[in-house]
């Protein structure tokens, strides 16, 4: 049996800091205007940052050692920072949250971890309204940072679907090269790529305020100029996924910023010199349409329209014939199997991807046929035929291939579960279904077979054959228009 009683030993520790007599640490902050007294073995076991800087620091004659901190940290955030290094109390009653943002930042800089994470999420979880009103200021304070993983997958989800919140910012010309380059590199930025051309055109220009207003008098010195300051931007322009009146009136104008020969394949691509040639320069995907998966890759979305089109030569992600357009996400629609069969009742040639829970294990099944919620009898449910359906395992992190288990029993491919049923019972695959006895897939009871009955092989890696899951996607697979 153990007794944790610290809140004792928090105050003691507390009146340690107060007590003038028996410091050997001068703290300077705010450019030395404010000072504070400390004892360097507690800092030095409370965070390796005040080990490795009072080790560099020699004492004075009366043996005290003084060291100056950043001059970004105020006064008052270092106090709330010295309680919480001597009594693990940190006080943030009646403090305005761009108080409790720069206390993260500190907490991050004297590497206090714990502190860091706690703050992180209490603003994730409590203060987001302002994380969004000052989107700005809070992405360009933590991109380059190590930490803050959470604030940043908050901050990336937001510029993914809202990118205008930093395109079209007051302050959006002053972005750090390094931080705009990150932006352009996403796939899943949800705004129309001319558009993106425009905002790094005028980003690069409004670094050279010198150039002319007028693009007709620039010289070849003014077109130099912006080629070289956009040299690490161009690269991720997806030029080939712009219709021809957007090249035409967007992208001709700096055309000469390019290099000659993309600027050549742009030209035949788009018919705009000579007739059609095979492009030699690299094609960069498509961005990701509204709502694509947050399970799967494009170019996993390529493997699986492979599959569909049975092609023994892979598509890529730039010529895969189909899109994927998402009906369900368990962690936005719900988790249940009424969900399932409510919003996709209806469906067909869908695809449903499921990411297994505490592994990197990306499991799924296609339907080319409609999904039916309307069967009724006292059976778990009606077995529909097809010779074209199949379940797979993603190739995903820690997964170093893909499995393809095709159906080999075409009249048990698919089945529609009976009304009766359906509170238990979701997409059913045979060999690969999604189920519970708690209304909740992320609950245990999803299966997979061992046996590989229905399917050619089985799926799974492990000798398991139930499972839960994080998070599963219905995505309808739409023959793309060319």
């Amino acid at each position: 049996m153990t007794l944790k009683l610290f809140n004792k030993l928090s105050q003691n520790f507390i009146e340690l800091l107060n007590d003038k007599d028996d410091y050997n640490v001068i703290v300077e902050v705010e450019n030395r205007k404010k000072s504070f007294t400390a004892h360097s073995n507690v800092l030095k076991y409370r965070s390796t940052y005040f080990r490795k800087a009072l080790e560099n620091i020699q004492p004075n004659k009366n043996n005290i050692k003084t060291m100056t901190i950043n001059s970004s940290v105020s006064a008052q955030i270092f106090d709330v920072i010295l309680k919480y290094i001597y009594g693990g109390i940190v006080d943030l009653e009646n403090v305005e949250t761009r108080f409790i943002f720069d206390l993260m930042l500190a907490a991050n800089e004297f590497e206090f971890i714990e502190l860091t994470n706690q703050l992180e999420l209490l603003l994730i979880n409590i203060k987001d309204f302002w994380l969004k009103a000052y989107f700005s200021l809070v992405y360009r304070a933590i991109f380059n940072e190590k930490n803050f993983k959470n604030l940043k997958n908050f901050c990336n989800e937001i510029i993914a679907k809202h990118p205008n919140i930093i395109f079209e910012s007051l302050d959006f010309t002053s972005l750090p090269e390094s931080l705009l380059v990150s932006l352009l590199k996403r796939d899943n930025l949800q705004t129309e790529e001319v558009e993106i051309w425009d905002y790094v055109i005028k980003w690069g220009i409004s670094q050279n305020p010198t150039l002319p207003i007028n693009l007709g008098e620039w010289s070849k010195k003014n077109i130099i100029t912006l080629k070289t300051t956009l040299q690490q931007c161009l690269p991720y322009i997806r030029y080939f996924h712009l219709s021809a009146d957007e090249v035409k009136d967007s992208i001709r104008p700096y055309k000469n910023i390019l290099d000659k020969e993309l600027w050549k394949d742009i030209s035949q691509h788009y018919h705009l010199s000579s007739p059609k040639k095979p492009v030699k320069s690299i094609i960069l995907p498509a961005r990701l349409p509204k709502d694509f998966s947050t399970i799967i890759s494009v170019e996993q979305a390529a493997e699986i329209s492979t599959w569909i089109d049975r092609k023994e030569t892979a598509y890529l992600a730039n010529n895969m014939p189909y899109k994927f357009e998402l009906i369900l996400r368990g962690t936005r629609d719900g988790m249940d199997p009424l969900t399932f069969w409510n919003m996709c009742d209806g469906h067909v040639h869908t695809v449903v991807v499921a990411k297994v829970s505490g592994t990197d294990e990306i499991l799924g099944g296609y339907n080319p046929l409609t999904w039916d919620n309307t069967y009724d009898s006292n059976v778990v449910g009606k077995w529909m035929e097809t010779k074209d359906s199949f379940i797979f395992s993603l190739k995903n992190g820690n997964v170093p291939d893909s499995i393809l288990s095709r159906v080999k029993k075409s009249e048990k491919a698919i089945c529609n579960v009976s009304k009766s049923f359906q509170k238990w019972y979701g997409p059913n695959f045979g060999d690969f279904s999604l189920c519970t006895t708690e209304s909740n897939f992320a609950s245990y009871g999803n299966h997979w077979s061992k046996e590989g009955d229905i399917y050619e092989k089985p799926i799974t890696r492990t000798t398991f054959y139930s499972f839960c899951i994080d998070n599963y996607e219905v995505l309808k697979v739409i023959k793309k228009k060319f």
